[in-house]
């Protein structure tokens, strides 16, 4: 799950996603990610994006969307997120459809889940799982929070497994990345956290509550 903390208060573009690999065997299928935006070219400056990549670097082509999108955006529609609420985040195999991916964002607070659209992939299997922040505002822009809980992933075999900790990765500073960001765990989830002092290392592993 994810929710916005913390908001951002500067017009700039944040991106927070769960990324993951799309594999069938040893093959690479590509890789793409859901999650929710803070975009000024959307109603509220609230969308939701599900999008990728194929192999070779070519954007994935998908189904058509039934979310509205006021920039005519394929992969970024519009969707009215607020701000201390709890979104569940699903990436899964489009039922009956052998390789479409399902992007697929749930409001918990109402239960209403809202498919994004139908990617294609192929492949029959994640692999790579990773929760991300990707933001384009200043390293000295206020301090904007994000919380991941719940994250959990469904084998082939139908058995559930969630994960015990999580590997800590920044961008470099010298990559154009801010060296004030850090993550932070509680009693929920684990926290991303822009203009702050660091607090765990880059290659630590954080443990997520039980």
């Amino acid at each position: 799950m994810l929710e916005v903390v913390v908001p951002p208060a500067v017009d700039r573009l944040y991106f927070w996603a769960l990324q993951a690999s799309f594999r069938d065997g040893s093959r690479d299928c590509g890789a793409a990610h859901v999650g929710l935006q803070w975009n000024r070219n959307h109603p509220g400056g609230r969308a939701v994006n599900w999008g990728g990549y194929s192999p070779d670097g070519q954007i994935l082509a998908g189904t058509p969307s039934p979310l509205s999108s006021a920039p005519h955006d394929p992969n970024t529609r519009d969707y009215p997120w607020e701000p201390g609420r709890r979104y569940r985040l699903r990436i899964a195999r489009a039922p009956a459809r052998p390789g479409l991916w399902q992007g697929e964002v749930t409001d918990l607070a109402t239960g209403r889940p809202s498919v994004i659209r139908h990617l294609e992939a192929g492949g029959d299997r994640l692999d790579a799982p990773t929760v991300w922040s990707e933001v384009f505002a200043r390293c000295d822009h206020p301090s904007v929070t994000v919380r991941w809980s719940g994250l959990e992933a469904v084998g082939l075999s139908g058995r559930r497994l969630a994960p015990r900790g999580l590997i800590v990765s920044y961008e470099p500073g010298r990559a154009g990345g801010c060296d004030n960001t850090t993550v932070a765990a509680d009693d929920l989830g684990i926290s991303q956290v822009t203009n702050t002092r660091r607090a765990v290392p880059a290659g630590a592993t954080i443990d997520l509550p039980r």
